[in-house]
């Protein structure tokens, strides 16, 4: 994963205004997740310490969440959200009750403190 790919047309993942921030749709896959990259793109950009931040904390991200998909937390039948915090990102989950997907918000979590900031 690189910080500088292009963002494709469409915004995959949550829709959030923060920036910047990587989303993605995943399929939930048992109490795995599967990772399309042609479903993700970055919004906005990335420092380059940023982005190897991210290319180092994704896996454990998404270890996380497939602990909350094993742990029933995350259901593919039912709407339902979480927040998880990892290596100095915050990362939003939600099946949005789509039968079979899990959309994501990985953001930096200076970011939300700088948007909510006046």
């Amino acid at each position: 994963m690189t910080a500088n790919q292009q963002s494709r047309p469409y915004q995959w993942g949550l829709q959030r205004t923060i920036t910047p921030r990587f989303g993605a749709r995943l399929i939930l896959n048992g109490s795995g997740l599967d990772f399309l990259w042609d479903r993700s793109g970055f919004i906005g950009t990335f420092t380059p310490e940023q982005g190897r931040q991210l290319d180092n904390a994704f896996p454990d991200i998404i270890k996380q969440l497939e602990n909350q998909v094993s742990l029933g937390h995350l259901d593919a039948r039912k709407q339902r959200s979480i927040t998880l915090q990892h290596a100095g990102f915050t990362c939003e989950a939600d099946t949005l009750g789509s039968h079979g997907y899990l959309y994501i918000a990985i953001y930096p979590i200076a970011t939300l403190t700088e948007t909510l900031t006046p």
